[in-house]
């Protein structure tokens, strides 16, 4: 029989009224992953979602990438589907793992009845397959406590499933589940991250990039795009709003005192972001701000760039460390493209000396020249919208 995948849940499990929605996403989500893939079965039973090839053009090895990044996902494991009887069992794991088990020193067979009409217990189940693989296997040494490869027999409804050791899945939940949300995206480290971490949670990511021609070039307008194609690996397709900001940057740099240029600046972004945001169904901000990590994150800063919006805004990188933002921008595959040294419109009219403990007070009297309101329609009305799929081809 060919080869599947199990895909086991994470916390939907935990769900009480509401989980056939969670799994009907995430089987959806699935469903959408494995299409560029070829022809491929996707079905859930006993928290479980089952994947299966339906032909051989249908490439598995890259289903079996993609499946690594889908959210609601705690763990997932290649197999060999058999009857449901012990001689088809063992038969299965020769063909199957054999070559594995070869390579091992100890071994060690963990069954799971879920079916409870297989005569057998779990552990009568492992005590008899490990008996025969242990005959077979003469230089394999038995070791229940710490063995070097483990085999696995599931017995379920529909079949007896082998593999070897699971890996690891993306987690969270599935993206959809947890509404929409708008990712102030720079070219920077954090931002890709923090959308990373609030699409985890099942929340729809859409971006928003400001781009101030011709202080910052094209070259750092395709490295924002790029980040957001490598967060699609995880997040699913998203649309990148890209903002003119230049004339807002020469108004704030013709008509406020330096010191205040970049929280002026930081109020504009959050502004025009809540306006496309609300536009687009999206329902919060998502900042990648670190607490103390620049002069416009400290506290006070930080309540002054937020007063000129109303929906919530999302911070997961707050109390983080940069050492675990790194890790995780590795993780996810963004740290090479957000180092790359193309400067964005924040380090545009950076001010010497900036602001550090501000008042509302204070800032609203230094933007007070300003036409608030018409800059900001002239930059709404810049607004390019691009498409972006991890497919996509690569843009750096």
């Amino acid at each position: 029989m060919k080869e599947i995948f199990l895909m086991k849940l994470g916390e939907i499990v935990l769900k009480g009224a509401n989980k056939r929605q969670f799994e009907s996403k995430l089987r959806s989500n699935v469903r959408r992953r494995m299409r560029p893939f070829g022809n491929f079965d996707v079905y859930l039973m006993q928290s479980t979602v089952y994947v299966e090839p339906m032909d051989e053009e249908a490439d598995v090895d890259g289903a079996w990438e993609a499946c690594h990044s889908i959210f609601g996902v705690v763990s997932l494991c290649r197999c060999r589907p058999c009857e449901k009887n012990l001689d088809a069992i063992y038969e299965a794991i020769e063909a199957y793992l054999g070559d594995d088990l070869d390579c091992a020193k100890s071994f060690k067979v963990e069954s799971k009845r879920s079916d409870k009409q297989f005569p057998l217990t779990s552990i009568g189940i492992s005590q008899e397959i490990g008996g025969r693989i242990a005959e077979a296997h003469p230089d394999l040494l038995v070791d229940v406590h710490h063995p070097e490869y483990t085999v696995y027999v599931e017995v379920r409804d529909l079949a007896a499933y082998v593999h070897g050791p699971a890996e690891p899945g993306a987690g969270g939940l599935p993206t959809g589940v947890g509404g929409r949300a708008m990712c102030l995206l720079s070219g920077g480290i954090d931002s890709p991250v923090a959308a990373y971490m609030i699409a985890k949670r099942g929340v729809e990511i859409e971006c928003v990039h400001f781009f101030s021609y011709p202080y910052t070039s094209q070259l750092a307008k395709d490295k924002v795009l790029e980040l957001a194609r490598l967060v699609t690996r995880y997040s699913g397709r998203m649309t990148v709003n890209v903002v003119s900001f230049t004339k807002i940057q020469e108004a704030i740099r013709d008509n406020c005192p330096e010191e205040f240029f970049t929280l002026i600046m930081r109020r504009f972004m959050m502004e025009i972001s809540q306006r496309i945001a609300k536009e687009d169904g999206c329902g919060a901000l998502i900042t990648g701000e670190n607490l103390g990590q620049v002069a416009s994150q400290t506290m006070e800063a930080m309540a002054v760039t937020g007063a000129v919006v109303d929906i919530p805004i999302f911070m997961p990188l707050v109390g983080m460390d940069k050492e675990e933002i790194v890790t995780i921008a590795r993780k996810i595959g963004t740290m090479e493209t957000s180092i790359l040294p193309y400067e964005d419109c924040c380090t545009v009219f950076t001010p010497k000396h900036p602001k550090t403990k501000p008042t509302l007070g204070q800032v609203e009297k230094a933007e007070s020249k300003l036409d608030r309101q018409a800059l900001i329609e002239d930059a709404l009305a810049s607004v390019e919208k691009i498409q972006v799929r991890y497919h996509d081809e690569p843009l750096c």
